[in-house]
């Protein structure tokens, strides 16, 4: 039984997966209240699916970019229990498991979330080998950099308001919205990303494990 974790920005979910199904999984909008909402969020998920912690055999994490406080207080749970509970821990790149969730396509992929200051962390993605694949650097963009640098038919999923939305669906023949439901970030895939990684041993050490957290640095003009 593996337990995953994401509080990287206000979207936050728990989720629980056996390897053969997803026993559980809750997501809500924090008012960054993460401190006061995710233990409490944990135990009601745990016990709507009838499960123990000392059932738990392994834990997933979302390491950002995202919030700093968000991304310490999950990290900070998650390191708690792998310690207390010699559980192994994996942690998984919080866009990975966004783009995860997107359908295969042959267009390039732009998965984003918030970054604070009217800015969207974008991973710029291709499907390669049955699955989405990171090609650069994580970097971050105002809504408007993102807008221009999108000069080729592409799919855009993730966390955007409704002006984002609306400057983005402007450039129609070249972008491809993924519905808000499409864009939601599921713990579901997270844990499904970390179910994999622990199968093939590929862990993470509790005291060293870090978040990503990224600057943003204005395109230098032409």
């Amino acid at each position: 039984m593996l337990l995953a974790l994401d509080t990287s920005t206000r979207s936050t979910g728990v989720a629980l997966y056996d390897g053969i199904q997803v026993l559980a999984e809750t997501v809500w909008l924090s008012r960054d209240h993460h401190t006061v909402e995710l233990a409490p969020a944990v135990d009601e998920t745990l016990a709507r699916a009838g499960v123990k912690v000392s059932d738990l055999r392994a834990l997933g994490v979302a390491t950002g970019p995202g919030s700093f406080t968000g991304l310490r207080i999950g990290l900070a749970l998650a390191k708690g229990l792998a310690l207390s509970r010699r559980l192994p821990l994996v942690g998984i790149p919080t866009l990975d498991f966004l783009a995860a969730a997107q359908p295969a396509s042959s267009l390039p992929l732009a998965a984003v979330l918030r970054a604070g200051r009217g800015r969207l962390a974008v991973g710029w993605y291709r499907f390669s080998q049955d699955s989405w694949q990171l090609e650069s650097p994580v970097v971050v963009l105002t809504p408007q950099e993102l807008s221009r640098q999108i000069s080729r038919p592409t799919l855009v999923c993730g966390e955007l308001s409704e002006d984002e939305r609306r400057l983005l669906a402007r450039k129609r023949k070249n972008v491809s919205l993924a519905s808000p439901a499409q864009s939601l970030r599921r713990p579901s895939f997270l844990a499904e990303l970390a179910w994999k990684q622990w199968q093939a041993g590929q862990v993470a050490d509790p005291n060293t494990l870090a978040p990503l957290y990224l600057h943003y640095n204005a395109p230098v003009p032409g």
